[in-house]
């Protein structure tokens, strides 16, 4: 069977990471740092199809757009994993729409670990070189229209492959059914169309499961830090019956966990930034009722937090997190020089002010720990104003959480000019941008981080039986820790340089496999 519009994705997005998002990281990587066999067996295997070549399931912003085709009277419609592309586009296929999560491997997370793992393209921009030769193969042969759009769609702006006819910026329910329609009519079409937000009857609930039960409860984010591409006028918290009935798709599909999709999760139901209780908790027990079995979330904020504890132990208790089911969200923790964060983040703190952020963060974090919640703490560092006072501010912050003990994890990632934020203009980071003592702020994270983690080593790997397996395990990665530490110390000590030590290093052919087997050999009788 073949269809007139097919959707897809490169396979960095279109995966549901053995059931476990977390790994979707390893794709940011330099690829010459994980072998392909990795990628493809274990961090982002490839998604099941049926005899159609149609996904079982999908990720949710494919799902989306299958429902807004849909939903406005374009009956072909199919979404397709990049595997089978091949095999079911066809004289038929009229327009091919892809969504891309990092092409050009250029998000905050691959410019960090390609910037200080010696260079190279990361999994994240290979996949999608990778899809985009198959797409201008098939599109010579079959002559159909290519449009890509999705949340880092704006990487291509730039530097747009020829084979793209529409690069397509924002939301896509109100806009994209009528640059389909105009394709399929043989009309033209601007090679950039930028969408209108959605208004919330436009947005159609989905109509097939989404990998990992994902489900979204709010889009937008009123906050508008500069960074972000986020306006504050596209926050919207979506109606609970339109989430309830996308988790019975989900579950239908066999999907029994819930990962809710937000910018915060304490937004949902808010009005001007304050939380809304009630909504959150009649969201969380309405969920749970259908008998799933656990809702996720990936982001929350730190003010809303401190803001409202009784939230935080209400959902904790409704979702039952413990320390073995602890959800660990990402949370903006970005800087903690208070010059930084008037300029590029004002409205983060509230309804608490700047000044009181190092407050914020402190209290939120013990809310969250003692509720079974291990934030993943993000940093936004080298702005082109950012002096390395700013820094010695943003070390203090972190070192206090490290000494209240705190279970987090710590990230300080560049700060990368998106070309939809309003730091658009600025320089984008490299090795010599970076304030030097950025180093010394990314060692005693990751130290921290490399404790917290060996401090969950024992629930991690509770489930082994054999007591010499489980011994020899912990050994194994207690070295593996040493190193990385060694790693980030060398960094540290380098300002930065060491990371070119790296860039030979090549686990995806027999040379490179050989040399790096050597230099392991050599790391691991290096002293820290």
């Amino acid at each position: 069977m073949s269809w007139e519009i097919i959707l897809s994705a490169e396979r960095g997005s279109f995966t549901d990471y053995n059931g476990s998002s977390v790994l979707g990281y390893v794709a940011c990587m330099p690829a010459r740092l994980v072998p392909r066999l990795f990628m493809d067996k274990f961090f982002t295997p490839p998604i099941k199809s049926d005899e159609n070549g149609r996904a079982l399931y999908a990720p949710y912003a494919l799902r989306k757009i299958e429902a807004t085709l849909v939903n406005k009277g374009f009956k072909e419609v199919a979404v397709v994993p990049p595997e089978k592309l091949k095999d079911v586009i066809d004289e038929k296929t009229k327009i091919l729409g892809l969504s891309v999560h990092d092409p050009l491997g250029i998000d905050p997370v691959s410019t960090k670990l390609c910037m200080i793992f010696g260079g190279g393209p990361s999994w994240t921009a290979l996949f999608f070189e990778e899809l985009g030769d198959l797409v201008y193969e098939l599109k010579k042969r079959y002559n159909f229209k290519v449009v890509v759009g999705g949340p880092a769609a704006w990487e291509l702006i730039k530097e747009r492959p020829d084979w793209i006819d529409v690069l397509f910026i924002g939301e896509a329910e109100h806009s994209l059914p009528e640059v389909v329609e105009n394709l399929l009519n043989g009309n033209q079409v601007p090679k950039i169309v930028y969408g209108k937000d959605a208004k919330l009857d436009e947005i159609p609930p989905i109509i097939n499961p989404a990998r990992l039960g994902e489900v979204q409860i709010t889009r937008g984010c009123p906050r508008g830090c500069a960074f972000c591409s986020i306006t504050p006028e596209t926050f919207r918290s979506i109606p609970l019956e339109v989430i309830k009935k996308e988790v019975e798709i989900n579950l239908k599909g066999g999907w029994n966990r819930v990962e809710f999709i937000t910018d915060d999760l304490m937004l949902y139901g808010s009005y001007k930034l304050r939380v809304n209780h009630d909504a959150l908790t009649k969201l969380y027990s309405e969920i749970m009722k259908m008998k799933v079995d656990g809702i996720w979330f990936p982001h929350i904020s730190a003010s809303p937090v401190k803001e409202s504890p009784k939230t935080i132990k209400a959902i904790s208790e409704i979702a039952h997190y413990s320390f073995d089911r602890a959800d660990a969200p990402v949370v903006g923790l970005e800087t903690g020089s208070e010059r930084i964060f008037i300029k590029y983040m004002r409205a983060k703190s509230f309804p608490y002010e700047p000044r009181e952020w190092r407050d914020v963060i402190i209290d939120a974090t013990s809310i969250m720990n003692d509720n079974y919640i291990f934030p993943c703490y993000t940093m936004t560092i080298g702005y082109f104003d950012e002096t390395e006072e700013d820094v010695e501010y943003s070390i203090k912050l972190v070192q206090d959480i490290i000494d209240h003990q705190f279970i987090a994890w710590i990230f300080p990632l560049p700060v990368i000019p998106m070309a939809t934020s309003r730091i658009s203009k600025n320089p984008f980071p490299n090795l010599k941008r970076m304030p030097k003592n950025y180093w010394d702020l990314l060692y005693i994270s990751w130290s921290y981080n490399l404790k917290i983690t060996r401090k969950l080593i024992p629930t991690l790997t509770g489930g082994i039986k054999n007591k010499i397996i489980n011994k020899l395990t912990n050994l194994m990665i207690d070295k593996i820790f040493n190193n990385i530490e060694w790693i980030f110390y060398q960094l540290r000590e380098t300002k930065g340089l060491s990371s070119l030590n790296y860039s030979g290093l090549n686990l995806n052919n027999i040379i490179g496999i050989i040399k790096s087997i050597t230099w392991l050999f050599k790391l691991s009788f290096k002293p820290l």
